[in-house]
């Protein structure tokens, strides 16, 4: 207990306190708001008492996914993709994928929330005994309710907006958590690759997150995995596209914290396609392949090898194939799309850039930005052949 106590203050809840914050949030005023909106003729009394009988029964954040998160999910992927699987023929053929092995998931970046929720509900269907702890960036956890879900369900804090000496005692927190977490608890983690999501698509993995991962211990108790996500339409797209002009226009323009939330929606019920998860061996089945660099140079070598992984791990779709040929005035990826194939992409395309209202929309700059995004994979993947 008093291991665990050093991480209080950023922790997801454990067993024992799910009870006490699935009361407290129900006593929450703006939770009770946002449950109105979704079932307005159910009076208070008569939802709060359905969710009391549905919480029957869950005694950790596990429980509580399974209950709760996963039927959530499931309805996400049958309602706003075209199929979401789950290919782990690598990490299972490279002989680590034990009952007692845990796993500490490093990817690229394609949604805010659904990349670790889809990820939790693959891995409990394909028989995995636990799924994933995620870091959330304590920006995002602008109301306490959303604070308190997000512990239930096996979040933990990463605390932004730091000065230099306060992020560096928080990144050392936090990376004695994972692996207190991996190694103690026999939790997953699941981290994205770089802070933020790649906004040309073109996944890079920072040295500064594998330090981070580092800090807390050695790198090969944390096992861990690179894994691939790939999205056949990223409904974010357009608001990508609509932030480089914007940051174009402006060297000095910041989202604001409306703009992360309308990203969160829209991530979330925007459609997305056909998804593919893709984990790779673990780092360990070659990591000892790097030990002579000098260490100055390792941990850009592990990333650029975490990179080629991850990149070799990509589902490509007739889109990729098509905005890249767009982009080089050729035809050389034909045989990978049809002609409704680019029919569709482009009718895709039109809809997604006249979502877009910014003052001097410059249509064939965003055209560019979007058409990057996805050749950006193909470009990634051919590189690692």
């Amino acid at each position: 207990m008093a291991e665990r106590a050093e991480f209080d203050a950023i922790r997801p809840y454990e067993a024992e306190e799910m009870k006490q914050a699935f009361d407290e949030l129900l006593n929450d005023r703006q939770f009770q708001l946002v449950l109105k909106g979704f079932a307005p003729w159910l009076p208070k009394t008569v939802r709060n008492g359905l969710l009391r009988l549905a919480f029957t029964g869950v005694k950790n954040p596990l429980d509580f996914q399974k209950r709760f998160m996963k039927p959530v999910v499931k309805y996400i992927m049958r309602k706003h993709t075209d199929g979401c699987s789950f290919d782990d023929r690598k990490l299972v053929d490279s002989g680590k994928c034990k009952p007692d092995e845990r796993f500490t998931f490093v990817s690229n970046h394609r949604d805010i929330v659904l990349d670790s929720a889809f990820l939790d509900v693959l891995l409990v269907d394909a028989g995995y005994p636990t799924t994933v702890e995620i870091g959330i960036g304590d920006n995002l956890l602008i109301y306490p309710w959303i604070k308190r879900l997000v512990r239930m369900n096996k979040a933990f804090t990463v605390r932004r907006g730091l000065s230099l000496r306060e992020t560096l005692a928080a990144s050392q927190l936090m990376s004695r958590y994972i692996h207190y977490a991996v190694t103690t608890k026999k939790e997953n983690i699941w981290i994205a690759q770089r802070e933020g999501r790649a906004k040309d698509s073109s996944d890079h993995t920072q040295d500064a997150v594998l330090k981070m991962l580092a800090m807390g211990g050695d790198l090969k108790e944390l096992n861990i995995v690179p894994l691939t996500i790939s999205y056949e339409f990223d409904p974010c797209d357009y608001l990508k596209a609509q932030e480089f002009q914007q940051k174009r226009d402006n060297p000095a323009f910041k989202k604001s914290r409306q703009d992360d939330l309308d990203n969160m929606k829209t991530g979330i019920f925007g459609y997305k396609g056909r998804v593919v998860y893709r984990p790779a061996a673990p780092v360990n089945t070659w990591i000892d392949e790097l030990s002579n660099l000098p260490k100055t140079e390792w941990f850009k070598a592990l990333a650029e090898r975490m990179d080629h992984e991850i990149h070799s791990g990509y589902e490509l779709y007739p889109c990729n194939y098509i905005a890249l040929d767009e982009l080089n005035g050729d035809h050389a990826n034909a045989a990978h799309y049809t002609d409704a194939d680019k029919k569709r992409f482009e009718q895709y395309l039109a809809g997604q850039m006249a979502k877009i209202q910014i003052p001097n929309k410059d249509e064939s700059f965003l055209r560019e930005r979007m058409l990057t995004m996805y050749a950006n994979p193909v470009r990634n993947k051919l590189a690692t052949l």
